[in-house]
């Protein structure tokens, strides 16, 4: 009866030191890096909002809670991001220079030892080299967490037609490998819209309530210019974007009609900044993120995104960058 006891004690000690099965945490130690501070968010609802993670002594540790399989995305303050894959009860280690961030090494799951070779061996490579690793990479682990990642980050925030429509067929690899992935069914349906909002097709109806009541849609945009956007206080470009909007709208009047669309999980966060940054537009925050089916009608399924459109409804720009935008209004708003 004592062994017993001893046994059940010693079980008890040895659960205690690891990670409880509805968390999962992080250890790391960077080089290069002895006090500072980054950000981690989730994609996927697993955490809400944003947590800051604090470096001491070139250390750190983070735990969260964690019943599913997840996504984080760990922002540095060189604003790069590196993508931690979440399971109950994990943990996992990183190591890494803060110099050079594309070497880091996360180890203790699968998925995580599987974006480590991937991110190694990427490392050095241009971005056309690493779309094409990234297919290859897709095929050869359709069965890994690691797959729908890669597909998102180099196929699915692409806006170029063939790349979308390779993105639909490694899409339906991942599916046969993981025919129970609910995720991945929604990503298939997701890019079929996304491709449904190419340059050369017409805009889908829509029927919003902004943030301040007002009823928008579709409709509001005849016979003028429009151009729709996402953004999330979460996200540096998408907002770098946003503000830099506010100069081209005052500069258009009229002609130019916008309308963004925040992802944030929460109207307090977006109302702090639409106060903060005076947004003159109407701006759609219904607290459901990439599963608003706002953003799922328009086909804008990433973040930062946008698609401009002419006064008949068709879309004429999709995925554009500032100074894109500028140059395409100048020249069609003068006419």
């Amino acid at each position: 009866m004592k062994r017993l006891i001893y046994y059940i004690l010693l079980t008890l000690v040895f659960a205690s030191c690891g990670t409880k099965s509805s968390h999962f945490s992080i250890e790391g130690r960077f080089l290069s890096m002895n006090q500072g501070e980054f950000y981690i968010y989730s994609t996927d609802g697993l955490i809400e909002g944003v947590d800051t993670i604090k470096v001491n002594g070139g250390r750190f540790t983070y735990e969260t809670p964690c019943n599913t399989k997840g996504i984080l995305i760990m922002v540095f303050p060189n604003f790069s991001e590196h993508v931690i894959f979440a399971e109950p009860g994990e943990k996992v280690n990183i190591n890494a220079n803060a110099a050079n961030l594309k070497e880091m090494e996360v180890e203790g799951t699968d998925d995580n030892e599987l974006m480590t070779a991937f991110r190694l061996q990427t490392s050095k490579m241009s971005p056309p080299e690493c779309v094409r690793k990234a297919s290859q990479f897709i095929k050869d682990n359709a069965d890994s967490h690691v797959a729908e990642y890669l597909l998102n980050k180099y196929f699915v925030v692409s806006n170029d037609y063939s790349t979308l429509k390779e993105a639909e067929q490694l899409a339906e690899e991942i599916y046969k490998a993981q025919p129970q992935n609910g995720n991945v069914a929604r990503l298939i349906s997701s890019i079929k819209a996304m491709r449904k909002s190419s340059v050369g097709t017409r805009i889908g109806s829509f029927s919003a309530i902004a943030i301040d009541g007002r009823k928008v849609t579709n409709a509001d945009l005849k016979n003028k210019y429009a151009f729709i956007f996402t953004w999330a206080q979460w996200n540096y470009d998408s907002q770098t974007l946003m503000r830099q909007m506010k100069q081209v709208k005052e500069d258009s009047g009229d002609k130019l009609a916008v309308i963004g669309i925040n992802l944030d999980a929460s109207q307090e966060r977006c109302n702090t900044t639409i106060r903060r940054d005076s947004l003159p537009w109407p701006t759609i925050c219904d607290e459901m993120s990439f599963e608003s089916p706002m953003t799922r009608g328009l086909g804008l399924l990433t973040v930062p995104d946008n698609i401009l459109v002419s006064p008949n409804g068709d879309i004429i720009g999709h995925g554009l960058t500032i100074d894109e935008i500028k140059e395409k209004l100048k020249s069609i708003l003068k006419k």
